[in-house]
């Protein structure tokens, strides 16, 4: 007897396959990766792209640059020796020294512009910079200062010596002078219930620590210091400006002048902009017609990009504590 009887068999519901929705198209790894691969050559591709823009600007727009061009170098910000990051607020004579001597080894250049905007900062830093200057103008290479908002004190003192300095009617400038600052506070540790102890092999040894003032004899030296350095920025603009030393000391008390005045009393020699500056330049470096310009460190477009101003100040500030914190007092000019 036959039978249309089906066997059916049975899982357990451990065994028992659980169907599963399957999904219209499946996604394929190899094209994920793919577009990511493309991605990663698109940055790179532009980042090569923007470096080659940005060495092809800085050479004046020419892959052959001529030889006529002139150098454009910024001091901006506070004037310091030592290696501390520029662009965040503060410049090295490092920095700027290396700068010089680059233009100078460099057959195409013709002659320098310096793009100042600086408050001053330490008197050892500018005659630094002087020196270099004083090397290139050696090499024939004549150097023009540009005054922006404010070319003060020590950036005087390395403008003085240049071939000529354009300011604006309104720049700050002169601050002829030295000033060495203490800190005094010994009525904040006396209230906070502070003590010291100071071993010291002499008497000036601990000369300027914040846990006293200073002394009679203490406040002579330092005077005495002072007008040591303040003779050497008066003797650096005499003969940088072509001025008797008495007609420099009569101006130099530290005050400031607006370009106008600074003008008038032959600290400037003219008005104008950093392109008339640079057109100064190209005139006493013989070169003929418009010259070409080379701009030696203008910010770069990747620290633009990828720079982090918080993090970087910080770090700056850090390299810097040697002379913003130094407790033997701060000399600037």
């Amino acid at each position: 007897m036959s039978s249309n009887y089906t066997p059916y068999h049975y899982y357990s519901k451990q065994d028992k396959p659980i169907p599963q929705e399957q999904p219209d198209s499946v996604p394929d790894k190899r094209k994920g990766r793919k577009k990511q691969y493309i991605a990663v050559i698109v940055i790179l591709l532009f980042i090569i792209g923007a470096s080659f823009a940005a060495i092809f600007y800085g050479a004046g727009g020419e892959l052959y640059p001529k030889d006529d061009r002139v150098a454009v170098i910024y001091v901006q910000g506070t004037m310091l020796s030592g290696s501390v990051p520029g662009g965040f607020g503060y410049v090295t004579s490092e920095e700027i020294s290396d700068y010089i001597q680059d233009a100078v080894e460099d057959d195409s250049v013709q002659a320098i512009v310096l793009r100042i905007n600086s408050p001053g900062g330490s008197p050892a830093a500018a005659e630094e910079i002087v020196t270099e200057i004083k090397k290139a103008q050696k090499e024939g290479i004549p150097i023009v200062v540009s005054m922006g908002d404010v070319a003060a004190s020590a950036a005087y003192y390395i403008s003085a010596p240049t071939d000529m300095i354009y300011a604006n009617p309104s720049t700050m400038t002169g601050s002829i002078g030295v000033i060495w600052t203490f800190q005094n506070m010994s009525g904040f540790y006396e209230e906070e219930g502070v003590e010291f102890h100071i071993a010291k092999s002499g008497e000036f040894k601990d000369m300027g620590g914040s846990w006293r003032g200073l002394s009679d004899d203490e406040k002579e030296y330092a005077d005495t210091v002072i007008i040591e350095v303040y003779n050497n920025f008066v003797d650096e603009v005499a003969i940088g400006r072509n001025m008797s030393r008495s007609d420099v000391k009569d101006l130099a008390d530290g005050r400031i002048y607006t370009g106008t005045k600074a003008k008038s009393l032959g600290l400037v020699d003219n008005f104008g902009n950093m392109y008339d500056a640079i057109e100064k330049a190209g005139e006493l470096g013989g070169i003929e017609g418009e010259p070409t310009v080379i701009y030696m460190n203008r910010p770069t477009f990747s620290r633009l990009l990828f720079g982090s101003e918080t993090d970087s100040s910080q770090t700056v500030k850090q390299f810097a504590a040697y002379f913003e914190d130094n407790p033997f007092g701060k000399i600037t000019a």
